[in-house]
């Protein structure tokens, strides 16, 4: 029997280069963290009561998937500093008084309305969904997002709170980061960059999402040549579905 799971966003940022594979950016979590202390994610959280509100003010066919666009949003201004999916970007100034209103406990919907700022969540392209099913433990159904760096958003910064530190990273020097015991990844995001480091632009990435089916990955426990592996279906885009489940990092 499947757990409840809370609902959740997390947004995948590309930025491009003149020569090499595009960056992503990554973020340490602080290691006091209930959920995966100490790894490096995308930036991301829990879909709150009001990004719900705000989404409601909108005509969608799917209010739970604008819902999740609005909380990768706000959740990536929150952490990163980023205003990412915004019609028109903020100012660095404005960006910043953004952020620590938020950090104040004010709503996004609010603060939009105060600043004359617009949503625009159709820019952040539906990649992945995941939703582990951890007994006795935290679960996550979690919607994960692309997204391109606006030409004039600011630098991020890390928190300080939720996140320690950032950095844009390719996904093949994230993979190879983790692997030389530099880094912490869990399971979700070592699967997740192992499909992006095939990409070679963020349209690349677009249309590999687009040519795949979303459907909820629930990551199951299978016994391959006399070890335990734990495993996602095949055929939604990932290169690497199974991994020895004493090599994994859950959560």
């Amino acid at each position: 029997m499947i757990e409840p799971a809370i609902p959740a966003a997390t947004l995948v940022i590309f930025r491009e280069r003149d020569a090499g594979p595009p960056e992503l950016l990554m973020m340490e979590r602080a290691k006091a963290m209930a959920f995966a202390g100490g790894a490096t994610v995308f930036p991301g959280g829990r879909v709150d009561p009001a990004d719900r509100a705000l989404a409601e003010l909108h005509a969608s066919d799917d209010p739970e998937d604008l819902a999740a666009r609005i909380a990768a949003i706000r959740e990536t201004l929150e952490e990163a500093g980023l205003p990412i999916g915004f019609a028109t970007t903020p100012t660095p100034a404005e960006t910043t008084t953004l952020r620590e209103r938020l950090h104040a406990g004010e709503a996004l919907g609010e603060l939009l309305n105060a600043a004359g700022a617009t949503l625009a969540p159709e820019l952040l392209v539906p990649f992945a969904r995941w939703r582990p099913d951890h007994h006795g433990m935290r679960n996550f159904d979690t919607r994960f997002y692309l997204a391109t760096l606006p030409a004039d958003a600011p630098p991020p910064s890390a928190d300080r709170t939720e996140t320690t530190r950032l950095a844009w990273m390719t996904a093949a020097d994230c993979l190879a980061a983790a692997d030389r015991g530099d880094l912490q990844i869990i399971y979700p995001t070592r699967r997740n960059l192992e499909r992006l480091a095939r990409f070679s632009s963020y349209a690349d990435a677009v249309a590999d999402a687009r040519a795949h089916p979303i459907d909820t990955i629930t990551p199951k426990v299978e016994v391959r040549d006399g070890r335990p592996h734990l495993c996602i279906p095949d055929g939604l885009g990932y290169p690497v579905t199974a991994e020895p489940i004493d090599h994994v990092r859950r959560a």
